[in-house]
């Protein structure tokens, strides 16, 4: 960053990455600015695009990155509201990292970096004291780095995948109540039974769409089976309805998609299946990193977030796939009922906060250790784990001291630039709305 002002800067890059939508739809980035100017916290979360420029700016610091530690399968967005529970290809319900829009090949450490700035920006908001948020980043590092040794030493000593097999105190619960939600239970909150016939519902933001449109989809959704492992392959292939969903959520903003409603593998209208095709969308931190063979690598962006969340996610979602609609990547899977995200009101106290990021310390070290030499992915050839080790070991303790001096000062950054966000949105400032 030069001597330009932080405002101006902050229009910038907000304009660079979102001013293409904002002119297709003013209102929906109405929508989602408002809900940024909530918080310090939800304003970080649809602001990564200034982290990342952060990073290749002001705040760039390189002492742990090398050749193979910047070209590590990352998450792209890892804050601490991006976990939740999913159920995988083998039916085992998994807490784990989730929402892999914005995943790519990029510096390991800007993953690690944008959940610890997260964690101060939470203790902040808890009221937390300094030496709190220190001990709470520590923690996430010593229990990432435990993780990933564990890992790159053959795994005997690592703990693995948190599930109801392991998990305790806050996610456990936190499994134990996606266990309780049933697919009828998310089938009937969208969709009603009309002559012995399940269709979606019509409420606000689902909308009808025309023959065109129908025959469009159906075509795309002919071009992602083809794209579905064939050892996970689910059965149901017969579409009985489809509607149009607007995004309006903080990363969503006017981005079409479309549920379709699949007869289930019996008539029974139980087993009905709801999937979403929605356009995905270059991710932030792409923008910051010139490596022609990542970029050459995706097809187009359905491909990269796809393959991004089959790399990083271990047995993840059979209907995990993607397509081109009007010759526009789409990403496709499923609306899952078995989804439940961690909520952060319910964790205040720092030895409960302590015990919930330790776990999630681990989830992200195995989720940067999937993506590597093992999986079925050639984009990154060498074994992260060890790469990522052996980088961080040369300097341990600075490594963590890196991390917590980095959460304070960028999550007194991030409360800054929330402040001046507010006041640029409120003044008119930001150009299209």
């Amino acid at each position: 960053m030069s001597e330009q002002p932080r405002a101006d800067f902050i229009i910038d890059v907000l304009t660079r990455e979102f001013g293409e939508l904002m002119a297709l739809d003013p209102a929906a980035f109405r929508r989602k600015f408002r809900k940024m100017a909530a918080s310090p916290f939800a304003f970080y979360r649809g602001s990564a695009s200034l982290f990342y420029a952060d990073q290749t700016g002001s705040y760039r610091d390189d002492s742990f990155l090398d050749e193979r530690t910047s070209r590590v399968w990352i998450h792209g967005d890892l804050h601490a509201e991006n976990f939740g529970t999913y159920m995988n290809s083998s039916g085992v319900l998994v807490f784990n990292v989730n929402d892999f829009d914005e995943a790519y090949v990029g510096p390991f450490s800007w993953d690690l970096k944008r959940f610890a700035a997260s964690v101060a920006l939470i203790g902040y908001q808890k009221a937390l004291s300094d030496d709190s948020i220190t001990a709470l980043v520590t923690a996430f590092a010593r229990s990432y780095l435990t993780e990933l040794r564990a890992i790159a030493a053959g795994g005997d000593d690592a703990i693995g995948s948190i599930t109801l097999e392991n998990a305790d105190g806050v996610l456990r619960r936190v499994l134990q109540e996606a266990r309780l939600n049933t697919r009828v239970d998310l089938l009937a909150g969208q969709t009603t039974i009309d002559d012995y016939e399940r269709r979606f519902a019509l409420f606000d933001g689902v909308y009808e769409v025309d023959d065109t449109t129908a025959g469009q989809v159906q075509a795309a959704f002919e071009q992602y089976l083809a794209t579905l492992p064939d050892a996970t392959r689910p059965i149901a292939t017969s579409i009985k309805d489809i509607k149009l969903r607007k995004g309006v959520g903080i990363g969503s903003a006017g981005l079409p998609s479309y549920n379709l409603l699949l007869e289930g593998h019996t008539q029974a209208l139980e087993n009905d299946v709801i999937i979403y095709m929605k356009q995905a969308q270059v991710p932030a931190v792409a923008r910051w990193i010139d490596d022609q063979r990542v970029k050459s690598y995706f097809q187009h962006q359905g491909h990269r977030t796809a393959e991004s969340q089959r790399a990083l996610q271990a047995h993840a979602d059979p209907w995990l796939g993607y397509t081109t609609l009007n010759g526009v990547g789409q990403l496709v899977a499923e609306v899952s009922p078995y989804a439940a995200d961690l909520d952060w009101s319910d964790v205040n106290e720092p030895d409960e906060l302590d015990g919930v990021i330790t776990d999630l310390g681990r989830a992200v070290a195995r989720m940067h250790s999937v993506a590597d030499d093992e999986s079925s992915h050639d984009l990154v050839d060498f074994s992260t784990e060890e790469a990522i080790a052996a980088a961080v070991d040369k300097d341990e303790a600075g490594f963590v001291r890196h991390l917590v001096d980095f959460a304070h000062r960028y999550g007194d950054q991030a409360r800054d630039d929330h402040q001046d966000f507010v006041d640029l949105f409120r003044n008119g400032r930001l150009p299209g709305l």
